[in-house]
């Protein structure tokens, strides 16, 4: 008797569309804003692309930037809350741009300095890790909806299990990344694309 081989995680990173504080390059962590019209407008123009590829398992932020991304991009019915992919705690960051950051502490960046009273690169890659370790349990097709720095943390654990690599990998509001293989690697198939 023949089986079919499971086919392999393929897990597509989608941030929320744009809101007043992603617009003005603030840190956007846990504070619950809604999109903007333009976010919404954004947002909207994901559905046709994700309408061509079912998913297996929709995971969503519980933030509702997130969740009004994930619903007008049609995928809201299959969506299932997910607080590992709530955004990056910017503790006493939170609101405030990294240019005045660094007017009282030069040269800081989220993914190497300490967040006072928020998450550090470590706690954040211990947190989507283990998202990252059950997912990799999941074959099929995966869609997370979330946040830019948690996304990008995601991505550098999945392809060097080092969060900090995600300094390396800027994603627009309403863009997506897909992770994947090639061969027995993991690779990031897409990245920062707006279609399919």
């Amino acid at each position: 008797m023949s089986t079919t081989p499971n086919p392999p995680t393929e897990i597509w990173l989608i941030r929320h569309g744009e809101t007043e504080w992603s617009l003005a390059g603030r840190h956007t962590g846990r504070t619950d804003i809604p999109l903007t019209a333009n976010g919404r407008h954004q947002a909207e123009a994901l559905r046709p692309v994700l309408a061509e590829k079912p998913f297996d398992r929709v995971l969503c932020s519980p933030l509702q930037r997130a969740r009004d991304t994930c619903r007008l991009a049609g995928l809201e019915r299959q969506a299932e809350p997910e607080p590992r992919l709530l955004e990056w705690d910017y503790g006493a960051y939170e609101g405030r741009t990294t240019a005045d950051i660094r007017q009282g502490v030069p040269g800081w960046t989220v993914w190497t300095s300490p967040v006072p009273q928020g998450e550090d690169a470590a706690a954040v890659q211990r947190r989507v890790g283990s998202l990252l370790d059950e997912l990799q349990q999941t074959p099929g097709r995966i869609a997370l909806f979330a946040h830019a720095h948690v996304l990008r943390a995601l991505a550098g654990c999945w392809i060097a299990g080092d969060a900090r690599l995600g300094a390396h990998l800027v994603l627009d509001t309403a863009s997506f990344g897909v992770l994947g293989h090639e061969r027995e690697s993991r690779a990031i198939l897409h990245w920062n694309a707006m279609r399919g």
